[in-house]
């Protein structure tokens, strides 16, 4: 798998998702969120990922607009929040992402977490479709959707979702979710692809790490992209965005990506998709 940072994943719909890009969870609006993402385009990513829950596409559409950089050689996700589902408060919030981005169209939107107490995301993803098949979204997706949540989406669904964003590290693999998203073409994302660093003292990982001359941060990501998941880290210091990206003058072998599945216990760091509420 020859990758640079660059390369891109192609959805079901034919629309080209960068592999790898900066993710913005908890990084402050204003001149934080505006320093790592002009940084993040600086040194060559394509692809910033943000949502509206994390109150900074303000600075992320600043950021990108100082940046120079034509709209339509970027990727930009954003997602609904979950107060906001429901046919007419969707396409209310998608607007409000849009003006908060300064921008006319969205490469990638998501429903960020299913809600299942509100069960509202089936209406959510109805004005989805209108917002994708008016050309205002390039590509919809889900976040945070299990096995259970994707079946009963996708019975009503006239668009199958092209990405489902989950927490995916080698402490949560969640293989079946995975081979369930081949299956129907839907492209894994992973957040918090480090665990929020909980899991970079893991020993194999240390080890590996050595041999490649590299640091288990970057173990993982490249691990990620070798099991053909989308990922985004996030970081607010300049080196660190460098170094997360600096994954691709290597590759692990296939005994190695073995040895990194097998650490999987089926851990969250986030919360469980089936308890999260609307706040």
């Amino acid at each position: 798998m020859t990758l640079n940072l660059q390369s891109t994943t192609t959805l079901h719909n034919g629309v080209k998702m960068p592999w790898f890009g900066l993710g913005v969870f908890k990084v402050q609006e204003g001149e934080e969120v505006k320093n790592s993402v002009k940084w993040a385009l600086e040194h060559g990513y394509k692809h910033i990922d943000t949502a509206a829950a994390y109150k900074n596409e303000q600075g992320v559409g600043e950021a990108i607009k100082e940046s120079g950089i034509p709209r339509e050689e970027l990727f930009v996700t954003s997602k609904l929040w979950n107060g906001n589902q429901g046919y007419d408060e969707t396409i209310a919030a998608f607007e409000t992402t849009l003006q908060q981005l300064g921008m006319d169209y969205l490469d990638l939107y998501l429903i960020h977490w299913p809600v299942p107490e509100q069960n509202k995301y089936k209406e959510s993803w109805k004005a989805m479709e209108k917002l994708y098949h008016d050309g205002k979204i390039r590509a919809i997706g889900v976040s945070n959707f299990k096995e259970h949540h994707l079946d009963d989406l996708l019975q009503e669904a006239d668009v199958v979702p092209m990405v489902n964003q989950v927490e995916y590290h080698p402490h949560l693999t969640q293989k079946s979710l995975h081979d369930y998203c081949k299956k129907h073409q839907i492209q894994l994302e992973a957040w918090s692809p480090l665990k929020q660093g909980e899991i970079l003292s893991e020993p194999v990982l240390k080890e590996i790490a050595e041999r490649h001359g590299k640091s288990p941060a970057q173990v993982i990501l490249r691990w990620d992209l070798q099991n053909e998941v989308v990922t985004i880290p996030k970081s607010v210091k300049q080196h660190r965005i460098h170094e997360n990206a600096d994954v691709f003058d290597f590759e692990l072998s296939q005994q190695e990506v073995d040895q990194l599945n097998q650490l999987n216990k089926d851990e969250r760091v986030g919360p469980d998709p089936d308890e999260m509420n609307i706040t």
